[in-house]
C-alpha cells in the first residue's frame, strides 16, 4: 500500500511542475482586460448620460480606489482614474447619495447641476445607461460571432 501512495504524491507533484503557469498568467489577463472593457462601457453609459443632462460628475474610475489610485487625472472638473481593486468601477455624480453619506450636502438646497435637481425621468435615464450598453454590447458581441 506505502508505494501506490507514493506514486500519487509523485504523480501530484510532477502535474504541478508541468502546469503551464505562462498560460495561467495569460488568461488571468484576458479576463482583467476583457472585465475592464465592460466596466469602463458600462460606466461610460452613466457619464454620457450625465454630462448629457447636464449632471457634474466629479469621479470616474476604473477599479475601486479606498486608500490610493494607481493612476488618477483632473480634466476640467472630472477626476479620471485607475484603482487598484479590480472589482468594479464607479462615476460620483454630484447630488447622488452614495457610500459616503454626504449628509451635510444634501442639507443645501438642491443645485442646478445635482442629480437630485433633475426630473425623475433624466434619473432613472442616468441609472439605467450603464446596463443598456451593457446589453448592446451583448448584441453587438453575439452579431459579430454569427458573422465570423
Amino acid at each position: 500500500m506505502q508505494p501506490f501512495f507514493e506514486n500519487i504524491v509523485l504523480i501530484y507533484i510532477m502535474n504541478i511542475l508541468l502546469f503551464s503557469w505562462s498560460a495561467l498568467g495569460a488568461n488571468v489577463g484576458q479576463f482583467i482586460l476583457s472585465f475592464s472593457i465592460l466596466i469602463l462601457l458600462h460606466e461610460f453609459g452613466h457619464f454620457i448620460t450625465a454630462k448629457w443632462f447636464g449632471c457634474r460628475v466629479e469621479k470616474f474610475y476604473l477599479f475601486f480606489d479606498p486608500w490610493f489610485s494607481l493612476w488618477k487625472k483632473k480634466i476640467g472638473e472630472t477626476i479620471y482614474g485607475l484603482g487598484w481593486i479590480p472589482l468594479g468601477g464607479y462615476v460620483k455624480i454630484s447630488g447622488m447619495i452614495d457610500e459616503s453619506m454626504d449628509k451635510e450636502q444634501m442639507k443645501q438646497p438642491a443645485q442646478p447641476f445635482e442629480f437630485r435637481s433633475k426630473p425623475a425621468w433624466q434619473r432613472l435615464i442616468i441609472m439605467l445607461a450603464g446596463v443598456i450598453l451593457n446589453v448592446l454590447l451583448a448584441f453587438a458581441i453575439f452579431a459579430m460571432m454569427l458573422f465570423v
